[in-house]
């Protein structure tokens, strides 16, 4: 497996993708599920996210859960994608939308099989034993539905992004009361904004993503 698990700074992107995927770069194909940020319709950092990513000269194709229902038989929509980047905004939301619609186990599935996942915030998150730490940074009423908050289990860590206390939602007082908090029941890897987690071949490292 490859995953990039990014906070916010999408400079890791190229290095992962010209290792794993075999065309230039305006030629890679890229899924951009973005059901995180489905709570924060019309917010800035929602655009400049898709919009940071589209700069590096990928062609992206946005996808949501829905659009990978392995119950109604579209799971197709991965087909042909060199990547999947998971985007940013309420971790509960987007767990919610993957079970909702078999969408978990289909994307677990193929990024098991060698399909390159790029995770932000929430979409890093995600990928965890579960979910449950960020519960102080997202509002999980937001997924009402949500009973089951385990993670895809695609790593054994639960990442914490914007650990760096940088960005105003999130000081360095929330971080630490996470850690705090949850520290001894979940392990925990905090990346700050500009780092990444990189997990090549099951070695898992921090690395720099300005």
């Amino acid at each position: 497996m490859n995953l990039l698990l990014l906070s916010l700074g999408v400079g890791a992107v190229p290095a992962l993708l010209a290792e794993h995927v075999n065309r230039p770069a305006p030629a890679v194909r890229i899924g951009y599920l973005n059901d995180a940020a489905s709570p924060y319709a019309g917010a800035g950092f929602v655009a400049a996210e898709r919009a940071q990513l589209a700069d590096l000269g990928y062609v992206l194709t946005d996808i949501t859960a829905a659009d990978i229902d392995d119950t109604s038989g579209s799971a197709a929509a991965l087909d042909g994608l060199d990547a999947v980047y998971v985007a940013g905004g309420n971790t509960f939301v987007l767990l919610a939308a993957l079970r909702r619609h078999g969408a978990d186990a289909v994307l677990t599935g193929r990024v098991r099989a060698g399909l390159p996942y790029i995770g932000s915030s929430a979409g890093s998150v995600v990928t965890g034993p579960g979910i449950d730490p960020v519960s102080l940074m997202d509002d999980p009423s937001a997924a009402p539905d949500l009973a089951d908050r385990s993670g895809l289990g695609l790593v054994d860590t639960v990442v914490i992004p914007h650990a760096d206390g940088a960005l105003p939602p999130y000081p360095p007082e929330l971080i630490a009361r996470l850690v705090e908090t949850y520290g001894s029941t979940y392990p925990l890897t905090l990346v700050n904004d500009d780092q990444a987690l990189l997990v090549e071949d099951g070695s898992a490292r921090l690395i720099s993503s300005p």
